[in-house]
């Protein structure tokens, strides 16, 4: 029986950093983002699932060969949105171990792809959460004055008030998988916001800085910084 599941979103195209290959398959000290990724919840996890581009399983595929990567994982395919791609994961779960979804114990985390740092404790930390019937997301408090509105209007609010949102987001599945049954909206911006639109609360796990996001060419040295001094 499954009782945690973590799904890793790796749909994305790369456009911000400016090349060709997603940012999931550039190498991190040697070795593919999405590999120190999945390494991160091999031991956390009884099912890792990965969401992927059409154009890109075939790549992977040869990555896993190259780097010898034998960490069990199955692949389903990437949507045009991160909503279509959880949701192609969830249908497959649901095709595949339909008794997750009777499970009052199971979970389901989904984590960025190009979050290859987040730690054990914060992914433990999820899933204990969301064993006990809160869906969760990793966060962190804003350390910047915040101001909200556009160049020439806009306004200061307090910044304790403020949260920047990371991966992973873990919920009981059953909640998932109702919250994946609504129609997309535009501002479903991560699970959680799927989740909250059917009228479930969201519990927040402070988090650290080193779970960076993959984004801009900078992160990568960043990262690497991170990962020599461990």
């Amino acid at each position: 029986m499954l009782s945690r599941v973590v799904i890793i979103a790796a749909g994305g195209t790369g456009s911000r950093l400016n090349v060709n290959l997603p940012k999931q398959y550039m190498l991190l000290n040697d070795k593919p983002v999405l590999m120190h990724t999945i390494e991160a919840f091999e031991k956390h996890v009884d099912k890792i699932i990965v969401a992927i581009h059409v154009d890109m399983i075939d790549y992977w595929n040869e990555l896993c060969i190259d780097h010898n990567f034998n960490i069990p994982h199955e692949i389903v395919l990437g949507g045009k949105t991160r909503f279509q791609s959880v949701r192609n994961a969830i249908n497959y779960l649901e095709t595949r171990f339909p008794d997750l979804f009777f499970d009052e114990d199971s979970t389901i985390s989904i984590h960025d792809a190009a979050r290859p740092l987040i730690n054990s404790d914060l992914i433990k930390k999820s899933f204990e959460l969301a064993f006990d019937g809160k869906s969760n997301v990793l966060a962190l408090k804003s350390t910047n004055s915040i101001r909200i509105g556009n160049q020439s209007e806009n306004d200061a609010i307090d910044r304790e008030t403020v949260w920047q949102i990371q991966t992973p987001q873990t919920f009981p599945t059953q909640v998932l998988l109702e919250a994946y049954q609504q129609m997309e909206l535009p501002n479903f911006t991560d699970d959680a916001s799927v989740v909250e639109k059917i009228g479930y609360s969201i519990h927040l796990i402070e988090s650290s800085y080193k779970n960076i996001k993959l984004t801009h060419p900078e992160d990568f040295e960043i990262a690497k910084l991170y990962l020599n001094n461990t």
